[in-house]
């Protein structure tokens, strides 16, 4: 493997520098990690520090909470819905690139029912966004409580759903891959209208798993996407027909990425499979809870003790999933 990059997804922007540079824990900006000099993991055109200290020396105020209405509400089939809500001009700006996630929460509970949820669409024009949730624990069941009409609470805005998304606005005028299985399906649209933007032929290996109905087929056939559905994932393996739909593509055609939204053991089974030259781009699994690094539900530990962030970290998938320490 190549020289690990990373990045945070917050660098630069008015989120920047965050809690954790209160306490030496900083991703990139040396000085703010506990090091007694400037030497920046990848700089980004902002010294992180100087903000810092024209700052008071304090973390730059954070994501807020935005009371927003619920213009509609859809039930899919089962446990999936798919609110559409009405939000900020603001917001909605900020959250129409892929990876761009909210935490929501019904206004009756406290912070602790904040829930991540991926961005499925943002429409600007018609200042929405809209969400697909599969109700399965206590927080999302609060917000399945919700009606048409009713406030929702959304936090935001939040970047990092998509690991190695520089790959995908990298991805030009070529032959693009995405694999999406069950949920996953949800948030690979944004990432989807970005690849068909940039040019890109784009085939969708499909697998609806547990659902019935295609519940984002006015977006493929929007964005013009080859799709093949078939049956991506099996007994802990990869199937099979996935094997060899992939092998033929890739032998037919140049592929300048393979995108796979769905759970990570299949992200880490295809990474496994396929060439280590081809560009990748997955879904970010982490354990969401504050967002912001310092809960520590979403750091993972790695060889030589080494922890990263994963809500903030951005990094090519395959140094997330290589070397991971699993006990």
């Amino acid at each position: 493997m190549k020289c690990e990059i990373i990045d945070c997804i917050d660098a630069g922007t008015e989120y920047c520098p965050c809690h954790l540079a209160e306490t030496g824990d900083c991703i990139l900006c040396s000085e703010l990690s506990d090091k007694k000099f400037c030497d920046c993991v990848n700089w980004n055109g902002t010294c992180i520090y100087q903000e810092y200290i024209l700052n008071g020396s304090k973390a730059k105020e954070g994501r807020k909470n935005y009371l927003c209405r619920i213009v509609k509400k859809e039930p899919v089939e089962g446990d999936l819905i798919i609110l559409t809500i009405k939000v900020s001009h603001g917001l909605v700006q900020e959250l129409v690139y892929p990876g761009s996630f909210v935490f929501l929460r019904n206004p009756s509970s406290n912070q602790y029912y904040d829930s991540p949820i991926s961005i499925m669409e943002a429409d600007r024009t018609a200042e929405i966004i809209k969400v697909a949730i599969e109700v399965k624990g206590t927080k999302t069941k609060k917000i399945d409580e919700l009606k048409e009409n009713d406030n929702v609470l959304v936090k935001g805005p939040f970047w990092n759903g998509v690991l190695g998304v520089k790959h995908v606005y990298n991805a030009k005028n070529g032959h693009s891959i995405i694999i999406a299985r069950g949920i996953g399906i949800a948030p690979m649209i944004p990432v989807l209208r970005k690849l068909h933007s940039n040019g890109n032929k784009v085939t969708v290996i499909f697998d609806k798993a547990n659902y019935k109905n295609n519940f984002v087929k006015k977006y493929l056939e929007k964005y013009d996407a080859e799709v093949i559905e078939c049956c991506t994932f099996n007994a802990g393996e990869i199937t099979e027909e996935l094997k060899n739909i992939l092998s033929k593509i890739i032998d037919k055609e140049e592929i300048n990425l393979i995108h796979c939204s769905a759970v990570d053991i299949l992200i880490y089974k295809i990474l496994e499979f396929i060439d280590e030259d081809i560009n990748y781009s997955c879904c970010n699994n982490a354990k969401m809870c504050c967002g912001e690094g310092t809960c520590g539900a979403c750091t993972v530990r790695f060889k030589g003790h080494k922890l990263k962030r994963l809500c903030k970290l951005q990094t090519d998938p395959r140094y997330i999933f290589e070397g991971r320490r699993l006990i």
